[in-house]
Formats: structure tokens, C-alpha cells, sequence
């Protein structure tokens, strides 16, 4: 199994990111999904398409998922200094790497 994550960087507050997830390894489409920042959950996404957020980020994060390229993706809107950390996306008890979000003046 291999999670791989792309598109953080450094962006100002009220400013957008969005992340990937490139995974392989295992059956994606059926599978669940999950974002953390850190050690804290964010969002996640059912094979059904189901999704769930913290309220840290609802109304802001879009969780999304194309099973065709077994790729997940989080659209982090309008961010925050607090948004600021590590994103590190998940399946099972499997983890990426991370890629690190900073928001700052």
C-alpha cells in the first residue's frame, strides 16, 4: 500500500490549496478515506461517497475522490493561520508521508 501527497505549500489567510493523494496498493473505489492534519482528523470520504468533516473546516474543505486515477483530494478554501500543519491522508491503519500547509502573512 502506498499513499503518496502533493500540493501543500505556503499561502496567505482567505487565500486556497488544493492536495492530492495518489495512492495504490489496494482497491480504492471501495474503500474509505480519511485527511488529518497531524494528529487531528479532518475530513473523510466512503467508498459511497459519503462525507464527513471537522468542524474546524466544514464549510470551507471539500473532500473529493476520482476512482478512476485512485486519487484523493482536498480543496482547503478561505484558509486560516490554524490551518497551518502537516496533511497527511489515510487508508486503514496506512499513512503517507504528509505534505506540510502554511498560512501566514
Amino acid at each position: 500500500v502506498q499513499l503518496v501527497e502533493s500540493g501543500g505549500g505556503s499561502v496567505q489567510p482567505g487565500g486556497s490549496l488544493t492536495l492530492s493523494c495518489r495512492t495504490s496498493g489496494f482497491a480504492f473505489s471501495s474503500s474509505n478515506l480519511r485527511w488529518f492534519r497531524g494528529s487531528e482528523w479532518v475530513a473523510s470520504i466512503t467508498s459511497a461517497g459519503g462525507l464527513l468533516y471537522a468542524d474546524s473546516v466544514k464549510d470551507r474543505f471539500i473532500i473529493s475522490r476520482d476512482n478512476g486515477q485512485n486519487t484523493m483530494y482536498l480543496q482547503m478554501n478561505n484558509l486560516k493561520p490554524e490551518d497551518t500543519g502537516l496533511y497527511v491522508c489515510s487508508y486503514s491503519e496506512y499513512y503517507g508521508q504528509g505534505t506540510q500547509v502554511t498560512v501566514s502573512l
